[in-house]
């Protein structure tokens, strides 16, 4: 079948297999590029693998340190003519692109805050692997059903305390407009922290040790955002932030209970970029766009991939973290440079709908976006007849 783009708000509901792979060839390209990583991990657990910084995660880690890797995610196969996600597109490619280099590769697909699937994934370590040496943390998912109380949780991306008014960009037509979101109540606070907070972390690596599935001097990483002070009231000060706040407090408790095996824990926090996370999010999208005209033009612009290279490359591996006054490595130093904030500064001050394709990426942003799944790259035909039932090759 000939498969388009089919965009409905912040999401696209078909992908392209062929688009995909080559997304995925393209990310592993880079990391190629730049050699191998000298003292990187060897076998790698990575929570959240099919997309975004968790698939860049698993892509740096195998071919730039040769590693072993075990992905668990939650996405869609195909059905009659329905595609299925890019994020199952993505690993199916990566399975492929891990065995021609000859790098193990394992994958599960279901609810990664579930203790079955916590289970399965512990019994797959130990009989193949015996211990990681890496787990990285990369769930974003909008519910979590609690393993113990059966509850489902469901987050929300508010304020608290007053309601938020600022500029918006409409993804749709390119509109630069201003919204209002009001704020949180208490139980819309607590059930986000509950469904992207530390405590899932922490489970998970209990089991694993527990399971005696760590290795010695083990690093565990979860990924996080800051940003500048113009999105804070939705971001760092808002109902997300609360969870990313939780998340720290995992980061120490980790810490502490990974001390015994010479381990760490870190979180590490990361540059906006277009992600199927961040496009949900209001007024972030309009900042983005700002933000990669700037760092385009700076030379400082990197996408997942060189974030995570750059992550494993020049922090983890390399002796030198060189952790912030609150212990979080800042991948998003070059985002957050002086200059390049008060250029943000200024052209937020001043853009509306007739200068934003001025002073803003919008073709870049959009290019992002559709490339998520799978459209938008050079060298596919997205006129060809293609072959949508693609499978995962570990998943039966």
């Amino acid at each position: 079948m000939v498969v388009a783009p089919k965009i409905r708000g912040f999401i696209c509901t078909t992908a392209h297999p062929e688009g995909c792979a080559k997304h995925v060839a393209e990310q592993i390209a880079v990391v190629k590029s730049r050699g191998s990583i000298a003292n990187g991990p060897k076998k790698v657990l990575v929570l959240g693998s099919s997309t975004g910084y968790g698939l860049a995660s698993r892509i740096a880690a195998a071919f730039g340190s040769s590693a072993a890797t075990v992905g668990v995610f939650f996405e869609r196969a195909s059905e009659g003519d329905r595609t299925a996600t890019a994020g199952w597109y993505n690993s199916a490619a990566f399975e492929r692109e891990a065995a021609a280099a000859g790098l193990y590769a394992r994958s599960f697909n279901g609810d990664a805050f579930s203790d079955d699937m916590k289970s399965q994934v512990i019994a797959a370590i130990k009989q193949d692997l015996g211990q990681v040496d890496c787990v990285i943390y990369s769930l974003a998912s909008p519910r979590r059903t609690h393993p113990k109380s059966g509850e489902v949780l469901k987050s929300v991306l508010k304020p608290i305390g007053e309601s938020y008014t600022n500029k918006n960009l409409n993804t749709g037509n390119g509109v630069v407009n201003e919204i209002t979101i009001d704020p949180a109540i208490e139980d819309e606070i607590a059930q986000t922290v509950a469904v992207m907070g530390g405590e899932d972390w922490e489970m998970w690596m209990e089991a694993l040790a527990s399971a005696n599935a760590l290795a010695p001097g083990v690093q565990t990483l979860a990924y996080s955002y800051i940003g500048p002070v113009l999105t804070w009231p939705i971001y760092k000060n808002g109902t997300i932030g609360q969870a990313k706040l939780d998340l720290e407090r995992a980061q120490k408790a980790l810490d502490q209970k990974l001390a015994s095996l010479g381990g760490k824990a870190w979180i590490s926090v990361n540059k906006a970029l277009v992600t199927q996370a961040s496009s949900a999010i209001p007024v972030v999208p309009l900042y983005i766009s700002l933000l990669y005209k700037i760092m385009k033009a700076g030379g400082s612009h990197e996408e997942c991939i060189e974030q995570m290279d750059r992550l494993f490359r020049d922090r983890l591996s390399s002796g030198n973290p060189q952790p912030d006054d609150a212990g979080r490595i800042r991948l998003d130093d070059w985002e957050m440079a002086e200059n390049v904030q008060d250029l943000i500064s200024q052209r937020w001050a001043a853009v509306n709908t007739e200068n934003f394709a001025e002073l803003a990426d919008f073709a870049g942003y959009q290019a992002n976006f559709l490339k998520l799944f799978g459209f938008a790259l050079d060298g596919v035909d997205y006129s060809a007849d293609v072959n949508v039932a693609i499978s995962v090759p570990s998943i039966p």
